[in-house]
């Protein structure tokens, strides 16, 4: 789109020079110009994948390492798409320091992993098919098959979304809808754990 671009404005000034005389430059900028600017800008920085986006936020360090620690990048990186629960910083200083620090070990990776991966979703589950499906499910909730065979129960608290795990542990979803390439990204307050 670039090289077309520059390539009409090559001629276009080739055939003003031909003319002879000098022509005034239209500097003026429409409405119509500056979105349609705005649009090429935002297809050129298209989101990267679920992890390079969570690499891209601060918020997410942590969970980052937990997923180069588990050995899980490349996986996340993949086609997708993917709905990830993904827990902050603060979500994972929940965790007792020791059992963080068993499970970014060696011998913890295959742990970790069962963690992380109860956390992800196959496809793309925003936060208004979320609470669609909640709405839909009655009070009991609306069970979750997560990518490692658990499951998670979606529900309504006023006006959040929360997740109840297999030990009955709940996260409340504190942001929505963040994009990615390959999928969604909810952050949420609590590490769920699987069974």
């Amino acid at each position: 789109m670039k090289k077309l671009s520059i390539a009409l404005a090559s001629a276009a000034t080739l055939a003003l020079a031909a003319c002879g005389s000098p022509a005034e430059e239209d500097t003026t900028v429409t409405t119509e110009d500056s979105m349609m600017a705005d649009q090429m800008a935002n297809d050129d920085m298209a989101a990267g994948t679920v992890v390079e986006v969570a690499q891209g936020n601060p918020d997410f360090s942590t969970l980052v390492s937990a997923v180069t620690s588990a050995d899980l990048g490349a996986t996340l990186s993949g086609t997708g798409p993917y709905t990830v629960f993904a827990p902050t910083n603060a979500a994972f200083e929940k965790v007792p320091q020791a059992t963080r620090d068993e499970l970014m070990s060696p011998a913890g990776q295959q742990d970790l992993a069962n963690i992380l991966t109860y956390h992800v979703v196959e496809g793309n589950v925003d936060a208004a098919t979320l609470a669609q499906a909640i709405q839909d499910a009655g009070a009991d909730g609306y069970t979750i098959t997560t990518v490692n065979g658990g499951t998670l129960t979606a529900m309504m608290d006023g006006d959040n979304v929360v997740l109840r795990d297999a030990a009955g542990n709940t996260a409340t979803v504190t942001q929505t809808d963040v994009e990615a390439s390959n999928g969604v990204i909810h952050a949420i307050d609590t590490v769920l754990m699987p069974a």
